[in-house]
């Protein structure tokens, strides 16, 4: 009887230990692109380091709910998205702007003025346009994918991408005729 005990434990920590690598493995081969995200949707390289160390921290937790390894981006995405969510709700309720305007990825190429003109805009999304607006953009996502990772329905996706695209073109145009007006 004790044999057989400690074979179980000892088989245990050996498929703790598997476990662990397999989360190690995953995460550090998907954090360049989640820390990407974040920033995306939090625009604050600090804000983004913390929601993406918490959103690994909640994964680990949750490693046991995850089914199928093989869609691990996308399970841990919506990990990662609502963590950015929240945070996003927290600092509104708190009255702090968080979008701090520094390039990242393919804005390099973007002004200063004009990247200014565009964070403020994002900023004037609520945060589920946000959201959809960053996985379409930062993360180039489809319609069917951000609805995956969001667990929305696709119709829901495009209307907020649709309404989101509207609002920041209008902004974007307000500003343009500022611009030429001042």
């Amino acid at each position: 009887m004790s044999a057989d005990r400690s074979l179980a434990a000892v088989v245990d920590v050996e498929d703790a230990r598997s476990r662990e690598d397999a989360f190690q493995r995953l995460a550090d081969r998907h954090l360049p692109a989640a820390y990407a995200l974040a920033r995306a949707i939090l625009r604050d390289p600090a804000d983004a380091e913390d929601a993406t160390h918490d959103a690994f921290v909640t994964a680990w937790r949750k490693w046991g709910t995850l089914r199928d390894v093989s869609r691990f981006e996308h399970w841990f995405d919506r990990i990662l998205v609502n963590t950015c969510r929240n945070r996003l709700r927290r600092s509104a309720r708190a009255g702090r702007a968080i979008w701090n305007v520094r390039p990242i990825g393919h804005e390099a190429h973007v002004s200063w003025a004009d990247r200014e003109t565009i964070a403020t805009a994002l900023a004037s999304l609520d945060v589920n346009h946000r959201i959809v607006v960053a996985l379409r953009f930062y993360r180039d996502l489809t319609v069917p994918e951000i609805a995956r990772r969001t667990g929305l329905r696709p119709g829901t996706v495009k209307s907020r991408l649709h309404y989101a695209l509207r609002r920041l073109h209008a902004a974007l145009d307000e500003a343009d005729a500022r611009e030429v007006l001042g």
